[in-house]
């Protein structure tokens, strides 16, 4: 029997607005903890930041934490709408009429996946730009700190202040500012390098042009660098050391992160930063777990399905939704722990990425097919 569209877009819509609030109800719990937080912070701060600041910050922020609750949502939301279906006896009437639990479910599956497509196209974006904007006004507010590295179609660009013992001829710098095409992070070597040094109060002092450079504990170690200084002649030595502060782990650190990349610039990041000569294991895996999102909406629909489609008579039914919620909270673990290691490199990305949607599918659709058919 097929589904009356009546009935499909009446259970679809039953759906779309149990999953909505759910999301809304949860963010401005996360919301309120959210703004504790940053008024904490914020009194930390050595400089004061107005509490409409504060809040601004966490409404931008929210859009990002929206995407790890989404998951959340639908497994609640799909709960509780075939719950108040079951109970009000309508499921038991559709049933009646000959209608199966996967035509009943079907209208909000298709709402599942549509409502992921407009979240990974339409609102991943948005939260890609809030994020970074909230990123860009906790270190100014906040942290006072910023991202040391930036990659581009052009090569990398590092910037370090506040350096001690550059000597560069006559003079001292205490600032730089470096540019390379690529970095071999096996070997931790910079190529086609040109450093731009400054002097606090002073301003450009000189520039160092070199065929690779490479970082060792405490120092860059320059070879074949040609050193020039406004009104002087350029020198060409086999080998300048640079005193820096700079670690491998700060430079990775300083990567802007994953989230701050919409789904649709990601492919083209990731492009760069392999060019660059840095891995983009957290970049890929973040890609295509977001275009795994629409599968992972489905799948915990019907993992509500399996928990909250026993009729009230038969009793149990508080410690089937107990279970439910739970069961979420263990695929969060899961999901975490898969992302890991793919985001190690111990999985491949894309089975790291895919996993969790294709596990809860599975396992949810298995659960069904033993309850309801036999």
């Amino acid at each position: 029997m097929r589904v009356p569209l009546i009935l499909a877009r009446y259970i679809g819509r039953q759906f779309i607005v149990s999953v909505l609030s759910v999301l809304a109800i949860m963010l401005l719990i996360i919301g309120l903890i959210e703004l504790l937080e940053l008024v904490r912070r914020a009194s930390e701060a050595p400089r004061g930041v107005p509490f409409l600041r504060l809040i601004e910050m966490v409404l931008l922020k929210l859009p990002t934490t929206a995407e790890k609750i989404y998951p959340f949502a639908f497994l609640i939301g799909g709960m509780v709408t075939l719950s108040r279906l079951t109970r009000t006896s309508e499921l038991v009437v559709a049933r009646a009429a000959g209608v199966s639990v996967w035509q009943f479910l079907m209208p909000g599956i298709a709402a599942a996946v549509l409502l992921g497509a407009f979240f990974v196209g339409i609102m991943n974006p948005i939260a890609a730009a809030t994020i970074s904007r909230y990123e860009r006004m906790e270190d100014k507010y906040i942290s006072g700190t910023s991202s040391i590295l930036s990659i581009s179609p052009s090569g990398l660009w590092l910037r370090q202040v506040g350096e001690q013992g550059i000597a560069f001829k006559e003079a001292e710098a205490d600032e730089y500012i470096l540019h390379a095409l690529r970095m071999d992070q096996a070997n931790l070597t910079l190529n086609r390098v040109i450093i731009f040094l400054y002097r606090k109060g002073a301003g450009f002092i000189g520039r160092i042009d070199a065929d690779k450079a490479v970082l060792e504990s405490g120092r860059w170690r320059v070879s074949n660098a040609l050193l020039s200084r406004p009104g002087s002649t350029p020198e060409r030595l086999p080998e300048y050391v640079m005193p820096t502060q700079l670690t491998l782990a700060q430079i990775q650190d300083s990567f802007s992160a994953p989230e701050t990349f919409s789904f649709w610039e990601l492919p083209s990041f990731i492009k760069v930063l392999e060019k660059a000569g840095f891995s983009a294991l957290r970049h890929r895996l973040h890609y295509y777990s977001l275009m795994a999102m629409p599968a992972l909406f489905a799948g915990m629909l019907l993992l509500a399905a399996v928990f909250t489609l026993r009729q009230p008579r038969r009793g149990r039914t508080g410690m089937l939704v107990v279970a439910g919620v739970a069961s979420g909270f263990l695929f969060y673990f899961v999901t975490n722990l898969i992302y890991a290691m793919g985001g190690a490199g111990t999985l491949p990305v894309v089975l790291a990425a895919w996993a969790p949607s294709l596990i809860v599918l599975m396992v949810a659709s298995a659960a069904l097919l033993h309850l309801e058919d036999g």
